[in-house]
């Protein structure tokens, strides 16, 4: 049976990319008790609408109450866990046992998964949540290939892994960096990504003077862990039977969530359905799309063992970038020639567009109206909207990039 593709979304908008690009399932936030403060995350009203719209596609939606709990914390809990409970999401995502308790206590018919923060490294880990009520366990990022089939084999029920995305340098995401140094606690979602900055070790008699790990003048990034891609693994992974692969990402862009979920759907299902001979054909072309979106340089984290240095850019913290992101299809209302605006574009330029369907495709903008029927030169404004001259109808859910060389 295929793994499960689930998907991150960070508000609305991506939880309708993430679908329309072939996620299976997809995780979110509420607006309080998830691990992701600053995402757009969903108040009562889009958690509704977010619900709906996964179960009228066949599709599941999980939400994550990962925060490590203080004791405040429960006074809302209770109603927030019962509200999930009566929406009928397909499970909440939780790491405090605190929190579990609860939930078993005061909405029993809500499916728990349990969240990679509680460092779930062992079978005799996941046999223990499982005892007390846990339906699927999500497994640390730092485990081996090895280690994932030992806890397999010796473990019933759902399991789920982390196929993609950013690596955080703290085990398993518990980290205190943040809260010293700004005060923002990264397991109460409010993580500022300290790890990302650049830092020197100076000794404290010797003022102006660094150690000689530094590697350029601003500075060593000795914290700064690649992004996770096991895309060219999953030949070795599918004999695991893990239920799910789970791409990380609620902070990142609608063109994040559909390039990703386009590609690792296209991987599942090729390998699946036509084998690894045609698996291995098409790698080339999905890791091309995977460098479009952007990303720190790719690793495969624990797969190997545990990584060495080459799985931390010691040089910069910046991201590669080799396209932007400037435009969506407009919604369905609109004729398949609208789009709106999401970074400027011009006239001349060369934009290429990812489908949901098919492989992507290019075309120079030529002709450029604004909703009066005016034309226009260049597409400044934010989600502006904008009718091109295009050489075939823009498929719903459509996303423009250009590449970095072609901005004029």
């Amino acid at each position: 049976m295929k793994p499960e593709l689930l998907a991150p979304a960070g508000d609305l908008e991506k939880l309708k990319y993430a679908y329309a690009y072939g996620a299976d399932a997809a995780y979110i936030g509420g607006s309080a008790f998830g691990l992701r403060a600053y995402a757009g995350n969903f108040d009562d009203t889009k958690m509704e609408q977010a619900v709906k719209l996964a179960h009228t596609q066949g599709r599941k939606l999980y939400v994550a109450v990962n925060i490590f709990a203080h004791e405040q914390d429960f006074e809302e809990l209770p109603a927030y866990l019962q509200q999930l409970e009566g929406l009928g999401v397909d499970a909440a995502i939780v790491s405090d046992p605190g929190v579990l308790a609860l939930a078993r206590e005061v909405a029993p018919k809500l499916p728990l998964h349990l969240s990679t923060q509680a460092n779930n490294t062992n079978s005799y880990t996941v046999r223990f949540w499982q005892k007390h009520g846990v339906e699927r366990v999500v497994l640390a990022r730092e485990l081996s290939l090895k280690e994932l089939g030992l806890v397999r084999a010796k473990v019933k029920g759902e399991l789920e892994m982390f196929v993609h995305g950013a690596m955080c340098m703290s085990y398993s995401g518990r980290c205190l960096i943040s809260n010293y140094l700004t005060g923002r606690d990264a397991n109460r979602g409010e993580c500022t990504q300290p790890c990302r900055w650049n830092y020197s070790i100076q000794e404290e008699k010797r003022p102006g003077e660094y150690f000689p790990i530094e590697e350029d003048e601003r500075g060593t990034y000795i914290f700064n862990s690649h992004d996770l891609c096991l895309l060219p693994h999953l030949p070795l992974l599918k004999p695991l039977n893990i239920e799910s692969w789970k791409i990380e990402g609620r902070m990142k862009s609608v063109h994040y969530v559909a390039s990703t979920v386009k590609v690792y759907r296209e991987a599942i299902d090729t390998l699946w359905e036509e084998g690894e001979e045609a698996f291995q054909a098409r790698l080339p072309g999905w890791l091309e799309e995977m460098d479009k979106v952007s990303h720190r340089d790719y690793s495969a984290g624990f797969l190997f063992g545990k990584p060495g240095p080459k799985a931390h850019n010691l040089e910069t913290s910046h991201y590669v970038r080799e396209y932007d992101f400037v435009g969506v299809a407009a919604e369905p209302e609109k004729v398949s020639e609208w789009v709106e605006q999401r970074n400027h574009f011009r006239a001349g330029e060369v934009l290429e567009v990812l489908t949901p369907h098919g492989e992507p495709w290019s075309f120079q903008v030529q002709g450029m109206w604004d909703i009066e029927g005016n034309p226009v030169e260049a597409a400044r404004h934010a989600q502006q909207l904008l009718r091109l001259e295009l050489p075939k109808p823009l498929e719903p859910n459509s996303i423009l990039r250009r590449a970095k060389g072609e901005r004029k």
